[in-house]
């Protein structure tokens, strides 16, 4: 087994030579990235005390009093000093309590119950419980692959966190259960061993979407769905009240194509510093799906707070965004959105500097038509005054609309179809041809690594791979005049010709891919 281990076999702790101080290894998460933070612990002058210098925020300076709890129910003695804890770099503020096991550790090491060759090479972290336990920390994924890039070899997590750290490669890793098990494990009188993944970390979840053989009618949807899928485009469905628009948006995950690990380790790192994995989910292997209530604050959807934390934009990277009522999110909140769905990250600026997170999401929005639901319904009248309805329409800005490839109007469902036996194409089916789609993007985008799909494409990668013949041409000079459109839908447009060329697994775009991309845009901007 790597690393250095003390053999004896004594009854109580035995005690070295006190160093003048002792020096253990953690690790803070800035944004999405680890930062190795030197934990130096050494007495100093003065009356017994714990004092944590090394801009720590307030769970950090209430280690003081969990660390001397667990030091003593572990069955080892707290020196009767005042010690200093400086946590390097002090520039970077320290935040939440995983600091406690590295401290603790110190602290016996300072006390001369441990020598300090036995943390060499090792990484610790971990939050302590009043007893020794050592409880779930968020952020180890983060923490362990900083750990590997900075040469760490082994590296000393809480048991629960054993499987998400495991996940990097060529590092040891080492489930604790307790201050006095880590102690015994240094000590040389009972070994861990290190955590081996195993299969069922790998495994996936019961994900049971939708199936979109389960919804009557709504066919012309159900294509402007799987267009969308098979290029990463995002879309805005429009329609009254009961006519299928949240259940046919929650189908959608089911003709998604499946995460490689690179993705799936990117979207589990953002759960992680969240703190949102799924318990017994080290891994996230299904595209995300947030759904987050039209009260949300622009803080909770693109991040923030004083630390900044991922926001809703953040946690459904790689997946789906789904908001429903759209018109009901406050302008703000919708606006802060333009930045991210073009760059495809959110930065979020504060005095102390900036931090940067992964925003690759495909947004699917619903609407009614008018507050009261019914305009331009089939059967039941509205009863909104026009300009009330111009007003709701309005809500949406045009430069947001503008951003949005698919705008597709959900009808009523008759009775017919509703009581039809008919089973519709089942979402595995459906998936098949979307990932065949995305097979040839793959292909077509394998010396770009930030381009995965259609959606992606720059104005390079555009005029390299979306040139129309001479046809699509007067169509699209035709309707660049009569739908008013801006540069930004141009190359939209162009993009989602691109995509239902892909799924008709043709090389050029011809004038019916253009001509279909084309209805999907709205035919009266609202904003």
């Amino acid at each position: 087994m790597a690393g250095l281990f003390l053999q004896f076999d004594i009854s109580s702790p035995l005690v070295y030579t006190s160093p003048m101080l002792s020096r253990v290894y953690s690790c803070a998460v800035v944004g999405l990235e680890g930062v190795i933070v030197e934990v130096e612990v050494d007495y100093t002058n003065g009356l017994p005390a714990v004092i944590i210098v090394g801009l720590p925020d307030a769970a950090v300076q209430e280690s003081r009093e969990r660390v001397q709890t667990a030091v003593k129910n572990a069955g080892l003695h707290f020196p009767r000093h005042r010690i200093v804890v400086n946590l390097s770099p002090a520039a970077i503020r320290k935040e939440g309590p995983a600091y406690d096991l590295p401290i603790a550790l110190g602290v016996v090491i300072l006390a001369g119950f441990l020598p300090q060759e036995v943390i060499e090479g090792a990484l610790v972290v971990g939050e302590l419980s009043l007893d020794g336990v050592v409880r779930h920390t968020r952020g180890l994924l983060p923490m362990a692959a900083t750990a590997r890039a900075n040469g760490f070899k082994r590296m000393f997590v809480p048991e629960v966190d054993a499987p998400e750290a495991a996940l990097i490669p060529n590092l040891e890793v080492y489930p604790v259960k307790s201050l006095a098990h880590l102690y015994d494990h240094l000590a040389g009188r009972r070994l861990i061993e290190p955590y081996l993944p195993s299969s069922s970390d790998l495994l996936e979840p019961l994900f049971l979407p939708t199936d979109f053989s389960e919804i009557k009618g709504q066919d012309h949807v159900k294509r402007s769905l799987e267009v969308a899928a098979a290029g990463g485009h995002n879309v805005l469905m429009m329609g009254s009240p009961g006519a299928g628009k949240t259940l046919l948006a929650r189908a959608l995950p089911g003709i998604l194509p499946e995460m490689s690990i690179e993705e799936s380790l990117d979207v589990t790192r953002i759960y992680s510093v969240a703190d949102q994995l799924p318990a017994g989910t080290p891994l996230i292997r299904h595209r995300p799906f947030r759904s987050p209530h039209h009260t949300i604050s622009h803080a909770g959807l693109v991040g923030g707070g004083n630390i900044p934390k991922p926001g809703e934009i953040s946690l459904a990277h790689r997946g789906v965004l789904f908001l429903d009522e759209f018109p009901e999110f406050g302008t703000r909140v919708l606006e802060v959105m333009r930045q991210p769905m073009e760059d495809k990250v959110v930065t979020i600026s504060r005095a102390k500097g900036s931090l940067t997170f992964s925003a690759n999401f495909q947004l699917i929005a619903a609407m009614n038509p008018c507050p009261c639901g019914y305009h331009g319904d089939s059967l039941k009248p509205c009863t909104c005054a026009p300009v009330i309805v111009t007003k709701y329409q309005k809500r949406i800005s045009g430069p947001l609309l503008d951003r949005i490839d698919i705008h597709i109007e959900v009808p009523r469902v008759d009775y017919e179809k509703l009581s039809s036996d008919r089973v519709g194409e089942t979402s595995e089916s459906i998936r098949q041809r979307v990932q065949a789609a995305r097979d040839i993007q793959n292909q077509r985008f394998s010396d770009s690594a930030d381009i995965v799909c259609n959606a992606d494409m720059r104005i390079g990668e555009v005029r390299q791979f979306c040139s129309l013949q001479p046809e699509g041409q007067s169509l699209m000079r035709a309707a660049m005049s009569q739908l008013n459109l801006s540069a930004r839908a141009y190359h939209r447009i162009l993009k989602l010709s691109r995509t239902i060329a892909d799924l008709a697994r043709s090389e050029e775009i011809q004038s019916p891919h253009l001509a279909e991309a084309l209805q999907y845009r709205p035919k009266i901007m609202m904003g």
